[in-house]
């Protein structure tokens, strides 16, 4: 399956790359690339007369050219509600906006709380889920159609009516939160370096509206753009990160380049985006890293919990110290989600999968638990590789994963504090136990 994807990849390349190098174009150099690669290991030669309005950044469509109509949401679903497999797809068959004014109109709708009460909420959009197809630097090629796979991930859950949580009860976030899917960030899929500037601009595009962005990759390498874009909007010293990996992900260089999905953590930090003291790694289960990463993590004050950490004393006693860390004179969160994290048994589908990681039993309790206790400015949610999964599994887990940190944020919507909160009705049956004489 994996040959197959990669041949799918080269087609597509064959078929999209002459239509953004239309136009005549002089592609002589004045010596082979060959000769100058040699002569200058260190520069990476483009084309010479590039056309600006062919940069990733440069393909958004302008929001003046859009037919007429009122700003908001757009629902493009014929039906109220259908089945996992049915309608448009779109993250959750959420309605859809195209600029950041969708974003700011606030809506109005009549929602059920946890106590079961009709409640009506008029208020502008609180998430905007977006794709970055971006794959240069993956462990496994394949996780530029994660987005897309993710869209259509779901098997059981239907939409557009109101569903159970199996532990917080009546508590749907997709019905109690406004939640558009804002499309995908255009990707040079040449280019790790020029990608990251679309990214970059569609992430902050969205924060500076008060609207939560989600980040669905795509590699790791957009936690680099997705955190900057964040900080640039809040604070570099107001935002702290809880990274979920399997990997530590500071590699300085890897093959001489300074971004790749091994290396935004070292990026982060040292261009002081974010403080070592507040970036907070949990799930550390590989090679990476070694003895040199840890003395470069520890001299940055970077927190980190591994694997060990939480077989010995449990998922929810190390949740507690990453959010202390990462609040540690902080007033938002980022959370960075690398599917890794996770054994493959549970997702196979990755981009560097590692034997020996958490289970679902422990991840999505904890992403639950960081959207009641912190105020998450962003998500993104990466490393999902459907190319090499046969099955539905690892697009579901990475879905049910988003939907998870998307109830922890209701539930702290609609007032609980309890990161740890169990519905009343959820917990147990209430019928005495009759225990035998």
């Amino acid at each position: 399956m994996q040959h197959s994807g990669l041949s799918f990849l080269i087609v597509l390349c064959l078929l999209v790359v002459p239509a953004y190098a239309a136009g005549p174009q002089d592609t002589k150099t004045e010596k082979p690339l060959i000769d100058m690669m040699k002569e200058n290991p260190a520069s990476i030669p483009l084309e010479p007369k590039r056309d600006d309005s062919l940069h990733a950044e440069n393909l958004y469509r302008d929001c003046k050219d859009n037919p007429k109509r009122d700003p908001g949401p757009i629902n493009i679903q014929k039906a109220e509600f259908g089945l996992s497999y049915q309608g448009i797809p779109t993250f959750f068959r959420a309605p859809v906006a195209l600029c950041p004014e969708d974003l700011t109109v606030k809506v109005t709708k009549t929602v059920t709380n946890k106590d079961g009460e009709k409640v009506t909420m008029t208020e502008p959009t609180h998430v905007a889920i977006m794709g970055a197809s971006l794959d240069m630097s993956v462990g496994q090629r394949g996780t530029a159609f994660a987005p897309q796979a993710i869209r259509t991930a779901e098997i059981v859950i239907p939409w557009g009516t109101k569903v159970g949580h199996p532990t917080v009860g009546y508590i749907d976030p997709i019905i109690n939160l406004n939640i558009v899917d804002y499309g995908d960030a255009p990707i040079d899929i040449l280019s790790q370096e020029r990608s990251i500037i679309s990214v970059h601009k569609m992430v902050k595009e969205i924060a500076e509206t008060g609207t939560i962005p989600v980040i669905v990759g795509g590699d790791h390498s957009l936690m680099y753009p997705d955190v900057v874009a964040i900080t640039d909007v809040y604070g570099k010293d107001k935002v702290g990160v809880i990274h979920f990996d399997a990997h530590f992900d500071g590699i300085p260089l890897l093959f001489g380049h300074y971004l790749s999905h091994g290396a935004p953590v070292r990026r982060l930090i040292d261009e002081g985006h974010v403080k070592g003291r507040n970036f907070v790694q949990i799930g550390l289960n590989s090679g990476k890293p070694g003895l040199d990463d840890l003395k470069w993590m520890r001299e940055n004050q970077v927190r980190y919990h591994f694997m060990n950490e939480i077989d010995r004393d449990g998922w929810e006693q190390v949740l507690k110290r990453a959010l202390a860390e990462a609040t540690d004179g902080t007033e938002y969160i980022f959370v960075s989600i690398d599917t890794d994290v996770l054994d493959p048994a549970w997702a196979p589908g990755m981009g560097t999968p590692e034997p020996g990681g958490m289970t679902i039993r422990e991840l999505f309790p904890m992403l639950r638990a960081l959207g009641v206790a912190a105020e998450i400015v962003g998500v993104d949610l990466v490393e999902v590789n459907p190319i090499v999964d046969q099955t539905y599994r690892s697009k579901l887990v990475a879905l049910r994963a988003l939907r998870e940190v998307l109830t922890g944020i209701a539930m702290r919507k609609q007032g609980i504090t309890d990161p740890f909160y169990v519905d009343p009705l959820w917990a147990d049956h209430g019928v005495p136990l009759k225990r035998p004489q």
